[in-house]
């Protein structure tokens, strides 16, 4: 985290000072007054300019990486993030974990690494008005995942066309939820929905 020590004649001064040598606008910054300024008897003697400490406010990219370094640093796991994907619109953001310790990270049908994103966005849209999507990955394994589901789809599909009855899966997030439902949407004879509860809801998958 970037941060100045300077010193002005008023604190307006003084911050003006700090955010051009951070090289921001005064709304990328915080400031702590360090010492208040003091005009001095008469205007001269003992007279004594603000002193403020200055610091860079992270953007939501940083302070995503940073987290999730502090929480894999307590973990005392030896993995890097990289910032694999910025859109265009700063709305979503994705950070990839990759190392030798990734079935740890990654935990049990992928339930640790989407914790650790659940974590990651509470973390950086708290108390912002613009919403950003941080997805965390590791390696490529949201990908593998998801052709996964697709198979895990089309396959209790056939199951449920061949025995006649509706076919229900294991709870699953939103977000696996929604790759079964994408994946059969289109097909034949095949209709989907959820029922329950979170953490507990499922899909069910019917031959109509």
């Amino acid at each position: 985290m970037e941060r100045v020590i300077v010193t002005g004649e008023t604190i307006q001064k003084a911050l003006t000072k700090g955010v051009e040598k951070l090289g921001v606008g005064k709304k990328d910054v915080d400031y702590e007054v360090l010492e208040e300024a003091k005009s001095g008897f008469l205007g001269l003697f003992g007279k004594k300019d603000a002193k403020l400490e200055v610091i860079k406010r992270l953007n939501k990219t940083e302070l995503a990486k940073n987290f999730l370094e502090e929480i894999i640093e307590q973990m005392e796991l030896d993995l890097t993030i990289k910032v694999i994907d910025k859109d265009s619109t700063n709305k979503r953001i994705t950070l990839d974990i990759t190392g030798d310790e990734l079935g740890i990270i990654i935990g049990y049908r992928g339930k640790t690494l989407n914790s650790l994103q659940y974590l990651t966005n509470l973390a950086v849209n708290k108390g912002n008005s613009e919403y950003v999507r941080i997805i965390v990955d590791a390696e490529g394994y949201r990908e593998r995942r998801e052709k996964t589901l697709e198979k895990l789809a089309f396959r209790m599909a056939k199951k449920a066309k061949k025995k006649r009855r509706r076919v229900m899966l294991d709870p699953m997030p939103a977000h696996e939820r929604k790759v079964i439902h994408r994946a059969l949407q289109n097909k034949s004879g095949i209709s989907t929905y959820s029922e329950g509860e979170e953490p507990y809801r499922k899909v069910v998958i019917v031959a109509d």
